[in-house]
Order: C-alpha cells, then structure tokens, then sequence
C-alpha cells in the first residue's frame, strides 16, 4: 500500500513546506487557559466520585432508613453514575445541536442545582433527586470538557492538553479526600462535604462566559469569522492560514456540515462504526480492567497489612488519590513524546502484572472476608495496590479519553463522544454493582484473576484496532478510518503495526 509521507508528522512535504511552527505546552497562555477553565467539569467528575464515599458515613448517622437498608445506600451512590449514563448520552447530542461552551454551561447549571438539593434534603428521597441532577451534569461534563480541549489545542500537544482533564479529575478526588477529613468535625458534616462542590461549578460558570466557543464547531455552524478570530489566539500568522485551510477542507468534504447528526447516522458509515468500535472499547476497558474497583478495595488492602485503624484507610486512599494524580501528569509528560498506543500498551502490561500480584495475595487470604493475613502478605497486596495504580495512571487513564477526542470527524464528535463516555459510565456501574457478587461466587483472588484476564484483552484490542494519533491533524486521523474501511477485510494487515502507517 502506498502512504502519501507528505502527510505525516516530520516529512518533508506540505507542513514543512508551509514552515509550520509547533507549539510547547507551556508557551501558548491562553490554549492553558482554555484547558484549565474546561477542566474544572473534570475536577467536578472526580469530586463527585469520591465525596460520597466519606459521606455516606455520615448520611447512614443521620437518616435511620438509610442505615438499615443497604440498598438504600446503594442507590444513593449509584444515582450519580445513572445520572451520569443519561447526561453522557444527551451531552453528545447537546454538543453538536448548541456547541461545546452551552453545554459546559448546562453542565454547572445542573451541578449547581444538584449540589444545592443535596445540601438541604430532608429526607433520603431528595437526596437521591439532587444526586441524580449532580449525575447528568457529571456526565454532560464527561464528553463536552475532552471535545473543547481537543479542538482548541495544536495537534502537536493535543494528547498532554486532554489529559489535563484526566488530571482534574484525579485532582477533583484528591481533592474530596481533603474535604471529607476537614469536615468530620464540622455539624451538618455530609451537607458540607456535597455541598461545597457548587463553588467550582459557579466558578467554571462564571469563567466560560467569557470564553469563546470550540473554533471546529463555529466553522462546522457556518461562523467563519468568528471562528478565525479564536484560531488568531492561538496560532501565529505563520500557522493560522494552514490551520484555516484544514478546517476549510473538512468543512468541504463534510456533506453534513451544518447540521445535526443523529444517533442512527453513526450506523450508516463504515468508517464512523470503525472509529466508535474503538472508542467505545477504549472506554470499556478502562472500567473492566478494575479501575474503581481497586480504588474501592484499598482500605479492606490495608487491613489485611494488620492495620485497622479507619483514619489510617482514609490517609491511604488520600495517598492513592495523590499517587494517581502523579501518575497522570507523568502521562501528560509521555503521551504526546511516545504516542497513545506505545502508553497504553505498557501500562496494560504493568496492570496484568500488578493483578496477578493482588490475586496472589488475596489467595492467602483467610476464609473469612476482610480477616488480617501475615504481615508478609499483607504488604504483598498494598505492593500490587501501589503497582496498580502507577501503571494505570499514566497510560490506561487518559488515553482513552485523548483517542476518543480525536478520532471521530468533526460532525460525529459529539455524538460519537457522547455514545462512547456513556458506554465508559454504563461500565463503570456494570463493574460497581457486580464485583461483590463475584466476590461471593469465585472470591477475591478469582476476581482480579478475572480483572487481569480482562487486561491481556485490552492489550490485544489496543493492539489490533487503536491507531497512533500522536501528532496527527483531525483530517490526518479521518483519513486513517477511510483507508481501515476499505481495506479492512482485504488484507490481515488492517492492525498491528501496519496502522500506525495508515494515515494516509
């Protein structure tokens, strides 16, 4: 097969003829404030996920109904992530019908709500209304703040700049670890800690008033003028009638450009079936291969290291939470040097390592659940926890979300990001409502065996279906889906190696 090397990031052909500057991270101030200021509904995904597990302690205190019935407290939990499924699916749709800052925008205006209802519920009921609202603005949040980085960023930086929002959302954790240890001694304790959560959503409302709108969808509405001007922020007049002409072409090319793509039109096309296979993959691997579920097990780790302390589990997951913010930024270091496959990859490998060392662990585990083992193995178990965590953080938790804001054509970019985010959160609750009944059925060691044959899947899927989009312009990547369409089928080569090539 011929590839077009004009087209590729370093040759010699049309980019190096237009002596196309590249841009670094830290030297484009208001690309980092696009970033940042959309990131703030990544820093709410991650608040939210990890603030109702220190304050379900005290809502159980509060409310008797709530205390003896676990089902009740289940569904206290779950009703954001059900939140979430719905918000995701509609936010695709929202995305491309009133553009990506509208809808960052109803994003806070339901997390504002949500947060505001769950403040002063009387009763269980409510509460769980105000978590549902909190949810839907979580997921709104979870496809719109990937989509507006990605179309405001060079393609150059593209991978480190969406994984910002990764690291927002690891901070937004860290971050309501912090805030449920501040308030325990606070009265009204639980209100607080679900509470507070509105004074980012009001900040991020408040900024992105001022901010401009994702300079893709302006063009892909017909609003050139205004879309140049964002692009003028950006790029240097060396760059910017290069860029123009990029979004120009895909604006030509695009016969749906202007207008609304459905759910069903993903279906239609080859290519876009190809793109959201892989998306939506990504995203599920990202939960299956036990992510939360880690997460959720890490004080039952700690005390079978023979520590029973509660404060000592709450200073864990603290150290874990800022363990995985680390390693979020060390894969913003990497994602754009070594590439989106080559991260991923490594970081599987690392997670199937770290599994199998858990498993063994947990299989020296007396018969009683939660029991405390030898030290031995006990230390052996909080080694796998920490191995976990620093192999997933940098590979397996951004770069799902990077590869599905880039892979998809301009007109599917929301809606694909949206089917794709909603699978990531239906997932998510698959994992979540599921894993103590595997526990029942083949105990702890047999469910992160299960966990770490997960991963080895993973890998293959990355292996064979998940372009390298390093580097690469949105027309760049669309043109990989093309050629994957036609010759997918005809020849065996269609993954592996011989995608990373296929740009052309």
């Amino acid at each position: 097969m011929t590839i077009d090397k004009s087209m590729m990031p370093g040759s010699s052909g049309p980019l190096e003829a237009s002596s196309k500057k590249e841009i670094s991270f830290w030297s484009n101030k208001y690309v980092l404030g696009l970033t940042t200021t959309a990131g703030i509904g990544g820093l709410l995904f991650g608040y939210d996920t990890g603030v109702i597990s220190g304050a379900l302690l005290y809502i159980r205190d509060e409310f008797k109904a709530v205390n003896d019935n676990s089902v009740l407290q289940e569904t206290i939990v779950s009703m954001a992530v059900v939140g979430a499924m719905i918000g995701a699916a509609a936010g695709g749709w929202v995305n491309d019908a009133y553009g990506r800052k509208k809808a960052t925008l109803l994003a806070d205006v339901l997390f504002i709500i949500g947060s505001f209802v769950m403040c002063i519920a009387p009763d269980p009921n409510i509460l769980i209304l105000g978590r549902l609202f909190v949810g839907v603005g979580v997921g709104i949040a979870s496809v719109t703040a990937p989509v507006y980085i990605a179309e405001a960023a060079p393609s150059e930086i593209r991978g480190g700049l969406v994984a910002t929002n990764v690291l927002m959302i690891t901070g937004g954790q860290f971050l309501s670890y912090l805030v449920n240890l501040s308030f325990t001694e606070v009265p009204g304790t639980w209100r607080w800690m679900l509470g507070v959560a509105a004074i980012p959503a009001v900040v991020q409302f408040i900024l992105m008033i001022f901010l401009p709108e994702s300079p893709r969808w302006l063009y892909m509405k017909d609003k050139k003028s205004k879309a140049i001007a964002v692009l003028e922020n950006i790029y240097d007049s060396d760059r910017l009638q290069e860029e123009i002409d990029q979004l120009a072409d895909a604006s030509n090319k695009d016969s749906q450009s202007g207008k609304t793509v459905s759910y069903f039109d993903v279906l239609k096309s080859k290519e876009i079936r190809l793109a959201f296979f892989t998306g939506a993959g990504l995203q599920a691997f990202q939960q299956f291969t036990g992510i939360n579920t880690v997460m959720y097990y890490c004080p039952t780790i700690v005390q079978m290291a023979g520590f029973s302390s509660k404060q000592l589990a709450l200073l864990l997951s603290l150290i874990v939470a800022a363990m995985n913010a680390v390693g979020t930024i060390i894969g913003i270091l990497l994602i754009d040097k070594c590439g989106r496959r080559l991260l991923a990859l490594v970081s599987l490998s690392g997670v199937f390592a770290s599994l199998l060392i858990l498993s063994y662990a947990f299989s020296l585990q007396p018969k009683t659940l939660g029991a405390t083992l030898g030290s031995g193995a006990g230390w052996l178990a909080i080694v796998g926890l920490v191995l976990y965590i620093a192999f997933f953080s940098p590979g397996m938790g951004p770069v799902p979300w990077a590869v599905n804001s880039e892979i998809y054509p301009e007109a599917y970019r929301g809606v694909c990001g949206g089917m794709s985010a909603t699978v990531n959160w239906i997932s998510n609750f698959i994992v979540a409502q599921t894993f103590l009944s595997v526990v029942g059925l083949v105990g702890t060691r047999g469910t992160f065996l299960i966990f770490a044959g997960v991963s080895v899947l993973a890998f293959l899927f990355v292996l064979l279906f998940v372009p390298e989009t390093k580097g690469l312009t949105f027309e760049q990547v669309e043109r990989i889906w093309k050629e994957r369409a036609g010759v997918l089928g005809m020849s065996a080569s269609g993954g592996g190696q011989h995608l990373q090539g296929n740009e052309a």
